[in-house]
């Protein structure tokens, strides 16, 4: 199976397949958060419709979203933060994908306001060079002026932290974009979990991580990943 849309309808099924991942990972937050994919046309993205959570979301509740955020296909209300996802595939023709969580774990993480450190395999694909973190607000990436000033933020890295707000994560195409939202969440976590018991010790270097990364962070892994989740959310 082409994960890189070819027409209207298979961009509508790779979006609803993302809701079906994050919901499966852990990752809904009630009706709030994103996922979205690069319209074949050029036209914008498509994403889900604002008003319904990841595991209520169907064909009939995904929506083509343009750059000034008119609704060109779909039934029902954008989200408000479609400026991330629009302005970050401005900025970015590698990207296919674009997800936004609101991560407990990575927001409980970057109030600490300390490097995210490459502890366990999730974390070996934030470092080296450390994830960036958009500080400009915490609020909502509410126009195009924020979302482009978060595309800059991200510069070519695949991850962003949102302190107070979440995470912002790509990828060339739906099952990368998921499967590091994923792993930066996990990333957070294990960090947090590692603060909680006493000072961190030991973690890996950039040769080592690097190497590492490569290895275990393979486009075909993070495609297993993805395709395991699908699996589990029936």
């Amino acid at each position: 199976m082409s994960y890189v849309p070819e027409s209207s309808g298979e961009a509508i099924a790779l979006a609803v397949d993302g809701c079906r991942a994050l919901t499966a990972a852990g990752q809904s937050d009630m009706v709030w958060g994103h996922p979205s994919v690069r319209d074949p046309a050029g036209r914008g993205v498509w994403m889900k419709c604002s008003g319904w959570g990841f595991e209520e979301v169907d064909a009939g509740r995904i929506v083509l979203v343009s750059p000034d955020g008119e609704v060109l296909a779909g039934d029902g209300p954008r989200h408000i933060e479609y400026p991330i996802h629009t302005e970050i595939m401005a900025a970015r023709p590698d990207v296919g994908a674009v997800v936004h969580t609101h991560s407990a774990s990575a927001n409980a993480f970057s109030a600490l306001d300390a490097p995210l450190l490459p502890l366990d395999h999730a974390g070996s694909l934030f470092c080296y060079p450390e994830i960036p973190r958009f500080t400009r607000t915490g609020g909502l990436i509410k126009n195009r002026s924020l979302g482009a000033a978060l595309a800059a933020t991200l510069g070519d890295a695949v991850a962003c932290l949102l302190p107070q707000h979440g995470i912002v994560t790509v990828g060339a195409d739906m099952p990368a974009a998921i499967m590091t939202a994923v792993l930066l969440d996990r990333a957070c976590r294990t960090q947090l979990t590692a603060m909680a018991a006493g000072p961190v010790r030991r973690w890996g270097d950039e040769e080592d991580t690097v190497a590492k990364r490569a290895d275990v962070w393979s486009a075909r892994q993070l495609l297993a990943g993805y395709e395991y989740l699908l699996r589990r959310a029936g």
